[in-house]
Formats: structure tokens, sequence, C-alpha cells
């Protein structure tokens, strides 16, 4: 099997690193999927969290909407902080502190007694998943050919439709009967597979043949506004922020709106486990067309179907359409997702590829601080969740806009 250090997948006059473990492609999508699965899993577990310490702690609409948002305030530090931090000292050394540090704050939240410790666990966990997530999509964009490298980062991304199904498990079949402490405590498992990452997990190969740059902070984020990258970074910080502030304003909300909708916390649980199963096809038939027709077809066609299925489950008012438009909202919201981190790594060069990337992620993740807080302000105003779920549907619309009128197409093109 081709491996990711082999000639063919070397850029254009790089020179091919020696002493470099080799890894198979499909190992190294494993291996970085794995820690994406965990990922999803964490902020899954989260939603269903949510719901159960409403019941626990008395908690109002306001403080739910506060555990969602800064979950998202981490995200955006980690995001920026680590996205800088990987084009520095390598994309595998961040993906494993990331991954140790999520884990393990989400493992300790499980003991907390106050919301305030609960709200200051969640702030660790955000930043490792806000780190995590853009540098694994930069580690495979770059250690993969470049006539699949926009499949196998949407491959990656299905990843996170396992660990929302892995979390709705759990949530289903642990919470009721054992809390959602123990929930919790299984989130810190993750944190073992580091150990397992460092022993068989190369860095990207285009990074190491690269010299590892060592470019500053303020070259590297002026590199990133610069006359060449600032249309395409501009096009990314919109639709990154319109993608997180409504996927994180809908998704983190879903199963108290089920129960909001009368439906008992159980029953909402299942109900939820059966509309995230619709992200693995999501996932799928965007990695299938991704290198067919483009990015921006894909992206924007997704994005186009999930601001319709965000409209149909605001307006439904029987069970029926709550699980139908629900299930066209994950498969469609997934498959954006997918497209969108194989599109964003495409926009940059080598030497500022994770800060660019990671710069557009702590961007969205501010979105997606203000998603949950939305959700709770309007819902304690009293406001039908058929506006709630409008206003998320003209966010994803803006950033339609922004991909088709700013975007480039980047299908099958060498990496800077």
């Amino acid at each position: 099997m081709t491996t990711v250090n082999s000639p063919n997948y070397k850029a254009r006059g790089e020179q091919q690193v020696n002493a470099k473990p080799s890894i198979s492609r499909n190992k190294l999508l494993g291996i970085a999927g794995t820690g994406w699965m965990f990922d999803a899993m964490d902020v899954g577990i989260l939603s269903f969290v949510i719901a159960a310490l409403a019941a626990e702690w008395q908690l109002t609409s306001s403080q739910m909407g506060w555990i969602g948002s800064v979950n998202s305030i981490g995200m955006a530090v980690g995001a920026f902080g680590f996205g800088i931090l990987a084009d520095r000292i390598g994309r595998k050394n961040v993906f494993m502190i990331t991954l140790v540090l999520f884990s393990l704050a989400s493992g300790f939240s499980a003991f907390t007694t106050t919301l305030t410790a609960f709200l200051i666990l969640r702030f660790l966990v955000g930043a490792g998943l806000g780190g995590e997530l853009p540098v694994a999509s930069t580690l495979v964009s770059e250690s993969v050919d470049v006539k699949e490298r926009g499949r196998v980062v949407v491959l990656l991304e299905s990843f996170w439709a396992a660990g929302w199904i892995l979390a709705a498990l759990i949530a289903y079949f642990i919470i009721p009967s054992f809390g959602w402490r123990t929930a919790l405590i299984l989130t810190a498992l993750p944190a073992f597979y580091a150990i397992y990452l460092r022993r068989n997990l190369p860095d990207s190969p285009k990074y190491e043949a690269s010299g590892k740059p060592k470019q500053s902070l303020g070259s590297k984020i002026t590199a990133v506004w610069s006359k060449k990258y600032a249309k395409r970074t501009l096009m990314l910080w919109i639709v990154w922020f319109m993608v997180v502030f409504s996927y994180y304003g809908m998704f983190l909300w879903l199963p108290s709106v089920m129960v909001a909708k009368g439906f008992d916390m159980i029953k909402s649980f299942g109900y939820v486990l059966l509309m995230t199963l619709a992200q693995l096809p999501g996932y799928f038939s965007a990695a299938w067309l991704i290198e067919k027709v483009g990015r921006k077809f894909v992206l924007a066609t997704y994005l186009l179907g999930t601001a319709a299925s965000a409209l149909a489950f605001g307006f439904a008012d029987t069970l029926g359409l709550l699980l139908l438009s629900g299930a066209f909202l994950s498969f469609f919201n997934l498959g954006a997702w997918g497209a969108l981190y194989a599109y964003s790594p495409e926009q940059y060069p080598t030497s500022i590829r994770a800060t660019g990337s990671g710069m557009a992620a702590a961007v969205g993740r501010i979105g997606g601080i203000f998603g949950p807080l939305l959700v709770g302000s309007l819902l304690a105003a009293g406001t039908d969740f058929s506006i709630i779920f409008g206003i998320f549907c003209g966010a994803i619309v803006i950033g339609v806009l922004a991909v088709i009128f700013l975007g480039t197409e980047t299908k099958q093109m060498e990496l800077e």
C-alpha cells in the first residue's frame, strides 16, 4: 500500500525526508479519525449532559446556554493558539497535546458540584477540542495525494458522526441508569490514546520537508491577511462563523428542544440518536462528490440543504416531521462540515497552513459562543422555535453567498 511518505505524496520540488516512519493512508485516516471521533463524542455528550444538568441543578435557559458557549470560548482560544503552535512544533505534537487536554478536563468535570467549576473545566475541554480539529485536518491534508486529498479529509470528518452516535448511545443507555457523571468519566479514556499516537503517528511530510518554519506570530497573522490570501481569509472567516454559530446553536440544544416539545428525556435522547445516524450518509455522499464536482459546489449545496432543513425543523409540529427534518439537518450540515474542513487548509501555504486554518476555526468558535446563548435568551423570552431556527437558516445562507462570491475552487490543486 502506498504510504504518505512515499514519492507519490511529495509536493513538487520537495525532497523526501529520510529516516521518518512511514504510514499508510488508511492507517493515518484511522489514527487521526479516532482522535476526531473522541472529539465528537465529547461535544455530543455535552448536549445530553446539559439536558440532565438542567433537571438536576434546576438550571435556567440562560445558564444552559452558557454551558455551550463557554465550551466555544475555549474552542476559539484553542483553535487560535494551537493552530499557531502547530506551525512551530509540528502537527503530531499538538494533536497529542490537545487530545490529552480535553480528555482529562472532561473527565474531571464529572466530579464538579457547582456550575462555576463545571464551566471552568468546560473551557479547558473546549481549548483542547478547538485546537485538535484544525490541526488534525491540516495533518491529513498535507499527507495524502492531491487526487484524493479532499475525499480523505471529508472521510476524516465522518468520524465526527461516529463520535456523535457513540455519545448518543452512552446518553441513552448510561445517563438514565448511572447518571451524567459516569458518562463524563468515560470521556477521559481518550487520554490513553495519546500514548499510542506517540509511537505510531509520523508528522506531516510537507511540514518536515519545509524545514519546520519558525515565523513570528506577527508575521504569520500578517501573511494570512496579505494581498494574496486576504480574499480567501475573509471567505473562510464568514463561512466558519455562520456554520459554527448555527451548528452549536441548533445541535447542542436538540435534546433540550425535544424535551421542550413535550417528549420525556429518555425518548428525546433516542430520537436524537435516530437523527444523528443521518450524519454518516451526509459525510459519505460529500466525500464522493467533492473530488467530482469540487469544493465550492459541495459546500454551497450542502449548506443550502442545511438552511432548508433548519427552517423545516423549526416549523415541525409532529414527531414524524421532527425526525425527518432533523435527519436532513444532520445529513446536510455534517456533509458541509466535511467539505469545509477539506477546503480550509487548501487556502494557504505550508508555513501558515495550520495558523490560517486555526484562525478561521477560532472566528467560527466565536459564533459558537453566541449560538447557544442566543437560543437560551430567546427561549427565556418565550420566542417560538420557528423564529429561532429561522435565524439560523438566514445565517447559513450568508455563508453560502460568501462561498459563491469569494471562494476559489481548489479541487486537485497542489498545496503551496
